[in-house]
């Protein structure tokens, strides 16, 4: 269990801080109306945050199931 943790931090970390920044937005921002559909309500925004958070931070977690490109050294050593 702890190594999944591990795996995913990126994540983790991006939906805290997503829903942090959400809670923030609905506090000071929100939608005074209550008709928007995203900010009239602390869950909804808070939730949605989260989701952006991980998203974006999940886009730099990096992808080790693609092959390594061979460096120019290497190709010239393959060729002697």
């Amino acid at each position: 269990m702890k190594n999944w943790f591990i795996k995913n931090r990126l994540y983790l970390v991006g939906a805290l801080l997503g829903a942090i920044v959400g809670f923030l937005y609905w506090n000071f921002v929100g939608c005074t109306s209550g008709t928007c559909m995203i900010t009239s309500k602390p869950l909804n925004s808070t939730l949605y945050g989260a989701t952006m958070g991980a998203l974006l931070l999940g886009m730099f977690k990096a992808d080790k199931s693609q092959p390594t490109v061979p460096s120019k050294n290497e190709n010239q050593q393959n060729d002697i």
